[in-house]
This record gives C-alpha cells, structure tokens and sequence, in this order.
C-alpha cells in the first residue's frame, strides 16, 4: 500500500502519477481539511476580491481507487516500522510513502488571538479575511512578501484603506531583490497603498478585537481587520521523532527521497539541486505539480535527479510578474527586453557572470524566450 500525507497539489499529483504510471495497488491519500485537493494561488486574489466561487478552484481528482481520509492528520511516522500515527488514533501501515503536507503561516509572538488578526493559507481561512475585509475601513497587512503584496492590491481594489509594514526597505526584496522592489512599492504606491518601510510591528491594540498595530518607532496604525503575511515554515512538527533530517522541511536527494521507500514533494520538500549543487526548497505552485510527479516516478523505481527551472508569478493590479529560475541576493538585474517606463520590460539577474534567472513584468512571451538564456554566460 502507499500512503500520501497531505491532500495538496503535490500529494494529488503524486497520485495521479503513481496511477497514470502503472501502480494499480491500494492507494490512500490524508488530508487534515474536509475539503478535496484545491488550488492555493487564488485564496490571496480571485477568491479574496470575489471574482471566483469556491468551486471553482478544486482540483481535478479523477483518479480510480483512491481512499480519501479527510479530516485526518498525521500525527507520527515510524520509517522502521513503516507505519502512521493519525489523529482519529489509529495507525496506519504502509509499504511506500509521500509526505506532501505542505507549510503552515509563520505567526507572531503576540496578538494572534484577537479577533480580526488573520493568517490565510486555506480556503476557510480566505473566506474568513473576505468577510472581515468587505466591512473593513482600514486594513494592516504584515509583511509585504508575494502574498501580502497581492492582498494588498485586492483590499485596495475593493476601496480600503490600506497600510503595508515590512522591516525590510521594498517588497517582495527577498524574492527578487531591491531593484525590482523599488518597482513594486512604486505600483503600491501609484494605487494609493501606504508602505511602512524598514519598520517593525512591536504589538497591537485592542483587548477582544484589533484596533491598532503598534510599529517599532511609536507609530500606532488603526486597523480595523489585520493580515499577518511573514511567511511560512515547512509542516514537519509531526514528523518529530521519526529519524527524518528536517533541516528545512523534509531533507531529500535528488531524487526526492527522504529514507527508504520514502519521497516528499511541494513546499514541504527540500532537495539537493543536480545543478545548482545546493540543497533548495521551493514555494510555488508548478513546484507542486512537478515534484510530486517526480517522488511519484521514484517510488516505482522510475526516478531521475530533479532538476527543474524554478517557474513562479504574481498578479498585482494589472501586472503580472512571471519569474523563471532563481534570484540570489547579490544578483545584478539586466533589462533584456521592453521597457522600464512603459510598464511591459524583461529582465535577466545576473551572478558571477552567468544568468541565474528571468523575470518579467507585463511581457509574458520575452520572458519565456529569455528562459533559455538561464545558466549561460551573461
């Protein structure tokens, strides 16, 4: 039997892998939601705005003979054994196993508990923020990485008042660096989003509901509904104890393995790169689908090193950033493409004199071009 831990973009892939690819054996996938596999990528945009319905991000699951056990975490794992710990306190024996469980929002030290504070990472957490955010006047989102900036844009868009605090002195900075960073905060900026810059968030105010954040140089925002938007950290609490390297998520070779006989894929999964020659953990959605296809392949003795060009966007407004291969701090950005000032360029980032990634802004089929630059000589 095979077990997939987690019902995720990466764990439904894994599936449909190990089907599509001549595993007829018993098949059972564990998700700790209710909810069948869904898209994540539209909770911070058409989901939040109320563009899209629910329905419209679950995820095809056309796959025979699989044993849903939804509602149901893992609690423990024993790779000798080869057996699951799950919270209905049962175990659950297997013969080979994908870990896709994904992350989980990174939290502050303080203030998580009142209401009108939000993290958003699942459906019901997005339907919860939308139902805040429709009567919100002012809203605070902490941290202006991908998914605060593109809440950002929504609640904007949907005529609140809007306040992005981040230390760090540009969004999206450790995504792709202070360049590109500058960009965004200027789009921010041209909407009427206010940026708080190189500051941090010290508390909040309120007893029972928000009604403030406090900022490091006494600064106190009002906001009526605040989203905590700091990150992630991989979801390997559970996997305490079971003789799993989890230096950053759930250490793998480069053929996805973790021990014997078990592979993880999706945001959880870290692996050494054939290419790149380090150990990567990728967030993003194509990741997902690419790496559970790749564990799944393993598993049954088909595996290959795993050496894809990281693939990544983000809609804001009416831009959309699409990023292809990696951005190392340092980095220098090149405009190959377009230009800066009429809104549609590409550009390429620059180490050690060879091309390391590809982003684009409003200009999809340059980019795309660009991408075979990626490892040459700049």
């Amino acid at each position: 039997m095979i077990a997939v831990v987690g019902a995720s973009a990466a764990g439904l892939t894994a599936a449909q892998t190990l089907r599509r690819e001549g595993y007829d054996g018993p098949l059972t996938v564990i998700g700790d939601e209710d909810l069948m596999p869904y898209d994540r990528p539209p909770l911070s945009k058409q989901i939040l705005s109320g563009d899209w319905e629910p329905s419209k991000i679950a995820l095809p699951c056309a796959v025979e003979d699989i044993e849903w056990r939804l509602g149901v975490r893992a609690t423990g794992l024993d790779v000798g054994g080869r057996r699951l710990a799950l919270s209905t306190g049962d175990d659950l024996a297997y013969d080979k196993l994908v870990i896709a469980t994904g992350v989980t929002p990174r939290r502050l030290p303080f203030g998580q508990e009142l209401a009108g504070v939000h993290t958003l990472r699942t459906l019901a957490d997005a339907l919860a923020f939308k139902e805040e955010l429709a009567a919100a006047g002012s809203v605070v989102i902490v941290g202006a990485g991908f998914m605060g900036s593109e809440v950002a844009a929504v609640a904007s868009g949907l005529g609140a008042d809007v306040t992005v605090v981040d230390p760090l002195t540009a969004p999206m900075i450790r995504q792709f660096g202070p360049w590109l960073g500058g960009l965004v905060a200027k789009l921010h900026a041209d909407h009427g989003v206010r940026l708080r810059l190189g500051v941090g968030v010290t508390g909040f105010v309120g007893t029972q509901r928000v009604r403030g954040v406090s900022l490091a140089d006494g600064t106190v925002l009002p906001a009526d509904v605040v989203l905590v938007a700091i990150g992630s950290v991989p979801n390997t609490s559970w996997l305490a104890g079971s003789g799993l390297s989890l230096t950053d998520g759930v250490d793998c070779d480069s053929l996805c393995r973790a021990a014997p006989n078990v592979v993880a894929a999706g945001d959880v999964a870290s692996w050494t790169h054939p290419v790149h020659g380090r150990r990567i953990r990728v967030e993003h959605r194509m990741n997902a689908t690419e790496q559970g296809m790749a564990a799944a392949r393993t598993l049954l003795g088909k595996g290959e090193p795993y050496a894809p060009i990281p693939y990544f966007w983000t809609d804001q407004y009416d831009v959309k950033i699409q990023a292809y291969g990696t951005f190392p701090e340092g980095a220098t950005p090149c405009v190959a493409a377009g230009d800066v000032g009429a809104g549609r360029f590409a550009a390429v980032h620059v180490e050690d004199g060879r091309v390391t990634g590809v982003v684009g802004w409003n200009l999809p089929r340059d980019t795309r071009q660009l991408r075979a630059r990626i490892g040459e000589p700049a």
